[in-house]
């Protein structure tokens, strides 16, 4: 079966043709707008994620102040003084930001991620393999709410449900912006806040965010955020692969090297096809070194 019959399959509940078709041109390694039909949802209003925010586990829910700086230390990020509930039903005044993670532990927000992330599984397959480890996050900023330039080390796509936000997205893989030892620390359990230059910014793609578009976001790419004058609210819906898996332990494998005072291998473009590398990697981790 060809890409374009894959994407002519069956009618799209959340992403359309041309979203899919565009989403295909660009995976995996590109940034690229996108549209989908989640605006208006009964799981995306503020009461729902509210309710949803106050029965998720404290290890779930991140909040804080969110008029930060585009780089901010992890221990330098302010609390707003409220509780979550709190934060939710008055964010529209309160300056604040906050995350709810790994929502598909919930059943309805479960089946709203597999809905979507089906859509585009034979798309990913074709490139990176099955989809593993598929997660889902809601962010809800406040206006004027920035986040600041960081990564992830997932595949993302980010649906803008309600209000307006830019990303600006920079190249993966581009040691100016993230240093082989940032990405190495990255993979041994260090924040995902990055170190900002102001001269980064001529590097990056601003993508203007309104109700109904969305954006796919490579591994690792570096991004910021910049709310608009509305509360946001945005649905992140995420996968692993065999190649951001590979990375990962590439990077560990590196670290592993240089604490050792040994020469560090180049991570690919294709890191899934660096078998020798994650072999040893992993049989070293199994010994215990």
């Amino acid at each position: 079966m060809t890409a374009h019959s894959l994407i002519a399959a069956g009618d799209a509940a959340t992403f359309p043709d041309s979203a899919r078709a565009t989403f295909a041109a660009a995976y995996p390694d590109q940034p690229v707008k996108l549209t989908h039909g989640l605006v208006g949802h009964g799981l995306l209003t503020l009461d729902a994620l509210a309710a949803l925010a106050e029965r998720m586990p404290a290890s779930s829910v991140e909040y804080n102040l969110g008029k930060l700086p585009l780089g901010v230390r992890p221990e330098d990020t302010p609390s707003n003084g409220l509780t979550l509930g709190e934060t939710i039903r008055t964010i529209e005044s309160n300056g604040s930001w906050a995350v709810l993670k790994n929502v598909e532990r919930d059943p309805a927000y479960a089946a709203l991620l597999d809905d979507a992330l089906a859509e585009l599984a034979p798309i990913v397959a074709g490139q990176t393999g099955p989809m593993l480890h598929r997660e889902a996050f809601i962010f809800l900023t406040s206006p004027g709410s920035v986040t600041p330039f960081h990564m992830d080390p997932e595949h993302n796509i980010l649906l803008q449900i309600m209000g307006t936000k830019t990303m600006t997205v920079f190249p993966a893989r581009d040691e100016a912006l993230v240093p082989a030892q940032k990405s190495e620390d990255f993979h041994n359990g260090g924040h995902r806040n990055l170190v900002w230059q102001d001269g980064f910014k001529a590097r990056g793609a601003a993508f203007a965010l309104a109700p109904g578009d969305a954006i796919h976001v490579p591994v690792k790419a570096p991004h910021f955020v910049e709310n608009g004058p509305a509360v946001s609210v945005s649905l992140s819906v995420t996968w692993r692969s065999e190649r951001s898996v590979a990375e990962g332990e590439l990077h560990s494998f590196n670290a592993l090297l240089r604490r050792r005072g040994l020469p560090t291998g180049r991570v690919s473009a294709r890191p899934e096809t660096q078998g020798l590398r994650r072999f040893v990697y992993r049989v070293m981790r199994k010994l215990g070194a």
